[in-house]
């Protein structure tokens, strides 16, 4: 199945999730479901993801749930969850290496009625990831050199952005005196651009903003990747 963007009933189909998020809903509405999102989303993981192979060969782009596409049913088990049961946006990565996808050096993107959201880096850091990344910037030219991608991304003056920090005292190993120390503080490592999300309905468009914009995030993504290697297991 060619790519050939997202039907506009998609947008509007995750309006009506909003409007009726419950399973019982979702049921009967199952197959518009699979024709406005599902189908187009497995489409477009295959047609980004030989682009993004072009960028990084190793990249993991797999159209199926749990892989490049998530599930649409929310796990509302987990403590502060939300409890809506229907995601009302919907995302898809391209990871790389062999962590878990989120805990992977990826790039990503969701979309919902209010937001296109492009990313690329480690979202969140689970413990591994996070004790992975402070060891590793402990060096001194490696803390220098993602201060410098950092800025550079946010140079391009695109509008990309990036997490803000996340703990307020620095970890063990990190004191004030460090050149960049501050980046000790962060709870992930990613930057991120949002866009209209009615840019989902122009295919060819889609993949070349995209493209554009990952292969400007690439120096993080891959300097995140490095980080993924040192994780201790």
């Amino acid at each position: 199945m060619e790519f050939q963007g997202f039907p506009k009933t998609a947008l509007s189909f995750l309006k009506k999730i909003k409007k009726n998020n419950n399973k019982e809903w979702f049921a009967t509405h199952k197959s518009e479901y699979e024709i406005a999102i599902l189908n187009p989303s497995r489409a477009f993981v295959v047609e980004m993801g030989e682009h993004l192979q072009a960028l990084v060969p190793t990249i993991n782009a797999e159209p199926k749930i749990n892989k490049s596409l998530y599930r649409i049913y929310r796990d509302t088990r987990r403590m502060g969850a939300n409890k809506m049961p229907i995601k009302e946006r919907i995302g898809v990565i391209f990871w790389q290496g062999n962590n878990k996808r989120m805990q992977s050096s990826s790039f990503y993107m969701h979309f919902s009625p209010e937001e296109l959201m492009v990313a690329v880096g480690v979202r969140w850091f689970e413990k591994p990831m996070l004790d992975a990344f402070r060891e590793y910037i402990k060096d001194d030219s490696k803390r220098e050199e993602l201060h410098h991608i950092l800025s550079d991304i946010k140079n391009k003056a695109k509008g990309y952005t990036h997490l803000e920090k996340g703990y307020k005292r620095y970890p063990r190993g990190f004191d004030a005196t460090m050149s960049h120390v501050d980046l000790s503080l962060y709870k992930g490592m990613a930057t991120f651009k949002t866009l209209d999300p009615k840019l989902i309905e122009d295919g060819d468009k889609l993949i070349e903003t995209l493209y554009e914009i990952y292969e400007d995030m690439l120096p993080l993504q891959q300097y995140m990747y490095e980080v993924s290697l040192s994780i201790k297991l």
